[in-house]
């Protein structure tokens, strides 16, 4: 994200996009336990937080700007203030409610493989801290989401493969049942043989 002022991004040279203000309910920032205000990027809109520079994407809203690259273009080039108090990097994992529903957030790896832990409610949004919203569009700019796929289609087939080799593994071979049978089948006729000679012999 850039400061207030910038023209263009210092790193990949975006235009500039000013964010306008947007007709949202007013939620809490779960970091802060401020009121957020409601912004709109391109046609987005979000809830940011003016005092860790943290913003709330509803579970629509992500979804149409991890698949539309003007959007990601707009939200890269808009304006965001330094926080006006200091951001408190702890080393301990904090987990934060969901803004909505209140109930501690899920932090995943976005995409599995990215590195940027965000905060999730599977049922109405994401949290992301300063700056993660901007370093997921570019690990998506930069192909990140099209390798985390593959991967994802590798460790499919992987599992397939597994599942397949155990089945083969577990379940008997061709023959088998005629083997066991035919084994059987010897056992009582040596069987028979045996009663047969001792009869003889008594």
């Amino acid at each position: 994200m850039m400061f207030i002022g910038s023209k263009h991004c210092p790193h990949c040279g975006i235009a500039s996009v000013q964010p306008t203000a947007a007709a949202l309910s007013v939620l809490k920032c779960p970091r802060c336990g401020v009121d957020m205000a409601s912004i709109a990027i391109a046609s987005e809109k979000m809830r940011e937080c003016e005092r860790c520079g943290g913003l709330w994407l509803e579970v629509a809203a992500f979804e149409s700007i991890c698949g539309n690259r003007e959007e990601q273009s707009a939200v890269l080039g808009g304006a965001t203030p330094a926080p006006t108090h200091p951001l408190n990097n702890e080393a301990k994992v904090r987990y934060v409610p969901c803004p909505q529903c209140r109930q501690l957030m899920n932090r995943i790896n976005f995409a599995h493989c990215s590195g940027v832990i965000v905060d999730v409610c599977k049922g109405h949004g994401t949290w992301f801290d300063r700056d993660e919203l901007s370093q997921i569009i570019q690990f998506i700019h930069a192909g990140g989401l099209e390798v985390a796929r593959e991967k994802e289609k590798r460790e499919i087939q992987y599992e397939r493969e597994q599942l397949r080799a155990e089945q083969l593994a577990a379940s008997p071979r061709p023959g088998a049942f005629e083997r066991f049978a035919s084994q059987d089948e010897r056992i009582e006729g040596l069987s028979a043989a045996r009663g047969l000679l001792k009869f003889m012999i008594n």
